[in-house]
């Protein structure tokens, strides 16, 4: 199978020199290695030019963000699977093969993730995509090995392969013909969440998406947004709702949606007593764009595929604030 990494960068020349000699000498026997440009105005393509020549560029026009730079991208390359993954993700010796292997061993299985662990604290798991993910009764995402804010160690505890629901867009595998077939990411999103989007439409059409733990790779987190960031709590809050509006099946759905817009509203408070209140305003500013693109992701959802896949599990935020649970495997 021809294989294309596939590295989205904007103004990112310092974490190209810091992370990309990792991707070029685990992964050039194996695949090609492109960096799609997001219209930045750093050195960052004559860096590349200059130091990796074996490293294609693809230049694009605008910075779209995430979701519009790889659909623009990927326009232009042309491979078997894409490994979409950030420029701030140090990956390790021999880390295609076991994803590769999958890809050969299952055709139903159409995306697939690493184990994901945290550049900063190698012995535990990045809050990204950690061992993978999963989503809850309302449409809250969480992961093995991160429940909320709570990052459990690797004590090689999903050194598994699994079927999970979402892969982490920090670094995602995907068949190209999947890929291009759902028209990609749903470019309204911009950044945050699109990939649960595609990994939800990705099984609706009868695919499965799949966590490799035997391969292993570091993430930074929060280099283009840190989680303080009130942008990124928008966007978060945001595009969850979308997600909820777009694929969850027509007899939860009224009850999902008005269940979601409490509890995001009860979030607000939350953010309010921690005297954060710059994040209780992201939160409406959410939600009034979620209501201007109500109508709009209405007519996505009737588009979609009729079989909505929606593995129905217990609300995170109760097993979390409540009962206190805070590692994946005491989730009930």
């Amino acid at each position: 199978m021809k294989t294309a990494i596939v590295i989205l960068n904007w103004n990112g020349k310092k974490l190209l020199e810091q992370f990309l000699p990792s991707i070029v000498n685990f992964s050039s026997n194996k695949a090609e290695i492109y960096v799609a440009d997001n219209a930045s105005k750093d050195t960052s393509i004559s860096y590349i030019k200059a130091n990796f020549p074996t490293v294609k560029t693809v230049t694009n026009t605008e910075n779209g963000g995430y979701a519009k730079g790889y659909n623009d991208a990927l326009q232009n390359i042309d491979a078997d699977i894409y490994c979409l993954i950030n420029s701030d993700v140090e990956v390790t010796q021999n880390w295609l093969t076991p994803i590769l292997d999958v890809f050969k061993n299952d055709p139903n299985t159409a995306i697939v993730q690493p184990k994901i662990l945290d550049y900063k604290e190698k012995s535990k798991f990045e809050y990204a995509g950690a061992g993978g993910g999963f989503i809850d009764l309302f449409g809250y995402p969480y992961c093995r090995g991160r429940v909320f804010n709570h990052l459990e160690k690797d004590k090689n505890q999903y050194n598994d392969t699994e079927d999970i629901f979402w892969a982490s867009g920090a670094c995602l595998f995907i068949r190209s013909n999947v890929y291009h077939e759902l028209q990609g990411f749903d470019e309204d999103y911009f950044a945050h969440q699109e990939e649960i989007d595609l990994c939800w439409r990705t099984q609706n059409i009868g695919y499965k998406i799949k966590f490799v733990g035997t391969s292993t790779v570091y993430h930074v987190g929060g280099a283009t947004l840190q989680e303080t960031n009130p942008h990124k709590t928008y966007l978060n809050f945001r595009n969850s709702l979308l997600n909820v509006v777009k694929n969850v099946p027509k007899k939860w759905f009224l009850i999902v949606v008005f269940s979601r817009l409490i509890l995001d509203g009860i979030a607000g408070i939350k953010f309010i007593l921690e005297f954060r209140p710059i994040h209780t305003w992201a939160i409406i500013k959410a939600h009034f764009s979620f209501y201007k693109n109500f109508l709009k992701f209405l007519k996505k959802r009737k588009a979609l595929q009729k079989k909505q896949n929606y593995n129905l599990h217990t609300s995170i935020v109760w097993q979390y604030f409540v009962l206190g649970r805070k590692k994946f495997k005491d989730l009930k």
